[in-house]
């Protein structure tokens, strides 16, 4: 029996012949750039089976970097959701479409939540941001229940990531800020289990873990010493200019976000 578009009913994990290239091209760039990468908690990523990494969102390229965690524990590829837009440009859409990521469309995304399930399904990481658009009080925003619902369908952990230093690489209306040397740090918290009756409670419990996990990272993270006062890249309570949660949410409000 097959699916209405010609694959097995029960197919494998589609062939990846883009995505390992992409990668290598990736990490060769990050070491052209000086910028090193500070991977921990590793060994919350399971070897095998389906899981969501769930990360904080800082920045335009924290998927590359997010997935990271998973290629560097045991080399698996993480399909992440994104804007069905993303999909549609020129150079990035063929590269999001060859690495086998789940394009979202907002008037339609019952389709991309199958697409997320059937990944789940046969056993591969599915990665999405619920915050839904990039933090630029660079903390964790309210986030959305969709990773948690997800997971509970497919009966897979949530693992919750938090990821730092991309803001300054490539941010939301911000400087890009390619100087050598810079840090991009990475960390994943212990898997979270969830059931279709507990998705709300889950949904502050990840975000409390996402946050504390991010409050780590930039506590510790080695460019902080050198940050000069009122850097735009460091958040309001480590003397960064960046705007508070509040600032943020109001703006957001008045733009319609």
């Amino acid at each position: 029996m097959r699916s209405p578009a010609g694959d097995p009913a029960r197919p494998g994990p589609p062939r990846d012949l883009v995505y390992p290239p992409v990668v290598r091209l990736a990490l060769g760039a990050f070491r052209a750039l000086g910028i090193r990468t500070r991977l921990t908690g590793l060994e919350h990523v399971p070897a095998t089976g389906g899981a969501v990494l769930a990360s904080n969102h800082v920045g335009y390229t924290d998927f590359i970097f997010a997935g990271l965690a998973p290629w560097r524990a045991h080399g698996r590829l993480t399909r992440f959701m994104a804007k069905e837009s993303i999909f549609r440009h020129p150079v990035a859409g063929p590269l999001m479409r060859g690495m086998h990521h789940i394009p979202v469309d907002r008037a339609a995304g019952s389709q991309s939540l199958r697409v997320a399930l059937r990944a789940l399904g046969r056993g591969e990481v599915v990665g999405l941001f619920p915050e839904a658009t990039i933090s630029q009080s660079f903390t964790v925003k309210p986030i959305k229940s969709g990773a948690l619902r997800m997971a509970a369908s497919a009966r897979v952990p949530v693992l919750p990531t938090a990821v730092w230093g991309t803001q300054r690489l490539y941010g939301k209306g911000t400087p890009k800020d390619l100087t050598r040397g810079q840090t991009v740090s990475v960390a994943v918290g212990e898997p979270l289990h969830v059931t279709p009756k507990d998705v709300e409670e889950c949904a502050v419990e990840l975000r409390r873990r996402m946050q504390a996990l991010l409050d780590d990272l930039q506590r510790h993270h080695p460019d902080l010493p050198s940050a000069p006062p009122g850097a735009w890249w460091l958040p309001a309570h480590l003397g960064g200019s960046a705007p508070t949660p509040a600032e943020a949410g109001e703006d957001e409000r008045r733009r319609g976000f």
